[in-house]
């Protein structure tokens, strides 16, 4: 395990007090913010940094029992009974401690767009992309959290060609930003007289909400059309031209967004451009950093296939971590918290292991 950084906690517990001290001082209203908003932070790992240190101050003072020739033999057997347990809980403080101390996701308390497409597999695929968007929503709203479709692409026999959403709330990046890459669903077709398994696939991209302060995009490096929206099999949903689409043009990237709205078209498809700018620039610095990683937990690579979903047997596979569950049901009702802390855990372990190798943060 990674030696615990003990110059860094001692500038955080530094830090700490100083935040504290200036809140006390009563400074103006937006100095105060921003005050209070690191002290929320600091607040939990100054916690445990406190909690290890007294266990620390209190092996120290059994090793100094069992030490004294002279100590009363019963507070020496006690001190011996207790030794064992201590060290244990002191390993798991450390553990604790460390997994605090990665440094952090810059965009990991930030909001997230999603983005899923159906693959190979036709109306089945489109049908699995339905599945799995109302799987997130339901996981979404049992963190509270708050789910606005930006754009949406019916399938023929219903779910979705492509489906857009904003998903926003407190930490939504940091638990959902493992859940990129493709998605393959293995169950009997509803039209499937021979009972045959059909394997299909969903792509899932899931990229950190980004500002305009994250990303600057210049007016000549964008080009807007609009058009005529329409819906379902084409037909015109009214007769303004209120479709937007958004091409970037260095990158290529296309954005469409067809609300009623015009002007809120407008303002959705270029968020979610600056996501997806964000999300390029985030991938290359990862790439750049991490090319020799062991861990694909976190590589966001698109065209890497995660996760299987495999419906005769109720099985849920995640072939990153080699995670097996046999409660897709459940899954599929938008319970899909042991996976995504299963990922985090994983992550965190490899994070872990290489800062103990004395990797780069």
């Amino acid at each position: 395990m990674a030696t615990l950084p003990l110059d860094k906690m001692k500038e955080l517990e530094r830090r700490y007090a100083e935040v504290e001290a200036r809140m006390g001082e009563g400074p103006a209203a937006d100095v105060y913010i921003k005050l209070a908003g690191e002290y929320s932070e600091l607040q939990p790992i100054v916690a445990k940094i406190s909690t290890y240190m007294k266990a620390e101050e209190e092996l120290r003072g059994l090793r100094a029992i069992l030490n004294d020739s002279g100590m009363d033999r019963d507070m020496r057997d006690l001190a011996e009974l207790e030794l064992p347990d201590l060290q244990d809980r002191i390993e798991q403080l450390e553990k604790d401690l460390l997994i605090a101390l990665l440094p952090k996701d810059a965009a990991d308390e930030k909001n997230a767009i999603l983005e899923i497409r159906a693959g190979t597999g036709g109306n089945e695929a489109a049908l699995f992309a339905g599945d799995l968007f109302r799987m997130y929503e339901r996981y979404a709203s049992a963190h509270g959290w708050k789910v606005e479709v930006l754009s949406e692409s019916e399938g023929e026999a219903g779910g979705y060609k492509e489906i857009i959403a904003e998903i926003s709330g407190r930490g939504v990046f940091s638990k959902l930003k493992f859940e990129s890459g493709v998605h393959r669903v293995q169950r009997v077709p509803a039209t499937e007289s021979q009972g045959r398994i059909h394997t299909s696939a969903a792509t899932v991209a899931v990229l950190p909400e980004a500002e305009e302060i994250d990303i600057e995009i210049r007016q000549e490096d964008i080009r807007i059309d609009t058009m005529r929206a329409s819906g379902a099999g084409g037909q015109h949903v009214n007769t303004t031209d209120s479709a937007v689409r958004v091409t970037h043009i260095p990158t290529g990237i296309v954005v469409t967004s067809s609300e009623k709205s015009q002007h809120q078209n407008r303002a959705k498809a270029m968020q979610v451009l600056r996501s997806r700018l964000l999300d390029m620039e985030r991938q290359r610095a990862d790439s750049a950093r991490s090319a020799d990683r062991r861990s694909q937990v976190g590589s966001g690579d698109r065209s890497e296939r995660i996760r299987t979903y495999n419906f005769p047997q109720g099985r849920l596979t995640d072939h990153r971590i080699n995670l097996t569950l046999y409660s897709l049901d459940r899954v599929m009702q938008g319970e899909i918290g042991d996976v995504i802390d299963a990922l985090i855990a994983d992550f965190q372990a490899s994070e872990l292991a290489r800062l103990g190798e004395g990797g780069a943060p």
